[in-house]
């Protein structure tokens, strides 16, 4: 009878947090699937989802998927003066107010002259920005693009990144591979209609195959909205000239594959804003001069190909010259507040003009 006893309030206590849960603003099901390319990872079009950082659902936002699939409040038609935004959470930038995202600020820099079509995808890296940048040209017939790179961008779309929906190179041989977006299994798609669950997973973090290790960790905090960290490494020495060269090579080898890939689309102007070090730092750890160096030879590679590449740490230094406020959404979340994406857009109009 005890033993019923339990169970029974165990279960009350799940109904309870469920009908609570269900009443805040818990990160909801994305569905994130191919719904209109076979490489494009998309939300179906219309949906609807909710999202929240953290245990305390901060930044809490209600977004809606447009015609393609993305988090936009205009819908993207065929234009030839309308320009692509192309990145990932940095720009769909889900926890931010609508108006404060990339699209729209750029939209606003650019004095509403044309539309922006902000084409942001959680979780990507620089070789899905080329299948973006084909299905904007082919579909669209968009000329003009903008790509808001982070600096792990060229790293992260090795295959086994974790932020990688399609196109991605052998982190060994860096040869071309295709590495789909796992979907869910039945019984996660029916977790995720329930908001205790969602609150587990998306606030909480918890991961059941690694539960015992979070449950007694210091750094079981959520990471930044819709980011997945990267298992790839590619941290060495500095002395070891080896792996540098190798490090070159890969560098060398997703460039080639991301401007190989967009080749064949009319490209008029390709501006890429490239994110870095915000504030200067005395010493950076080995792979922060790993990922320093990839950033540099990678910006210098495109501006060999002919694109406009605005580097984004000179713009965060002018700003700390007059300014103490931060550029970061929080401490614990590296993306670009309001401020510091006026700081890029702005960059980015400029470069269009």
């Amino acid at each position: 009878m005890r033993i019923l006893l339990v169970i029974l309030g165990a279960i009350g206590a799940l109904l309870s947090s469920e009908l609570v849960l269900q009443l805040l603003p818990v990160s909801t099901a994305t569905a994130r699937n191919y719904h209109i390319d076979p490489l494009v990872l998309t939300y179906p079009p219309g949906h609807r989802w909710s999202v929240a950082t953290g245990w305390d659902l901060r930044n809490a936002q209600t977004l809606k998927a447009n015609n393609l699939g993305f988090a936009s409040d205009i819908d993207f038609v065929p234009n030839a003066d309308a320009i692509a935004l192309i990145g990932d959470s940095y720009v769909e930038a889900s926890m931010l107010d609508a108006s404060d995202r990339p699209g729209p600020q750029l939209a606003s820099a650019i004095r509403g002259q044309r539309p922006v079509y902000a084409f942001g995808a959680p979780g990507s890296a620089l070789l899905d920005y080329a299948e973006r940048i084909r299905l904007a040209s082919t579909r669209l017939g968009v000329v003009d693009f903008v790509l808001l790179l982070e600096a792990g961008d060229v790293r992260q779309s090795l295959c086994g990144s974790g932020n990688v929906h399609g196109p991605c190179l052998d982190p060994e041989t860096f040869a071309p591979k295709v590495e789909l977006y796992p979907q869910p299994s039945t019984m996660k798609r029916l977790l995720s209609q329930s908001a205790l669950a969602q609150y587990l997973v998306s606030q909480l973090k918890v991961d059941a195959r690694r539960l015992p290790g979070q449950l007694f960790s210091a750094d079981a905090a959520s990471p930044a909205h819709g980011e997945t960290a990267s298992p790839v490494s590619l941290t060495v020495p500095p002395e070891d000239v080896a792996e540098v060269q190798r490090r070159e090579r890969m560098v060398r080898a997703v460039a080639d594959r991301f401007f190989g890939a967009i080749g064949c689309c009319k490209v008029r102007k390709l501006v890429l804003v490239v994110d870095g070090q915000r504030t200067p730092k005395a010493t950076l750890s080995g792979q922060e001069l790993a990922i320093a160096e990839e950033r540099r030879l990678f910006m210098e590679i495109a501006r060999r190909q002919g694109a406009v590449v605005i580097d984004a740490e000179p713009l965060y230094r002018r700003h700390f010259q007059g300014s103490r406020m931060s550029l970061d959404v929080a401490p614990d979340d590296g993306h670009l507040n309001s401020l510091g994406v006026r700081i890029v857009t702005d960059a980015a109009a400029g470069a269009l003009k």
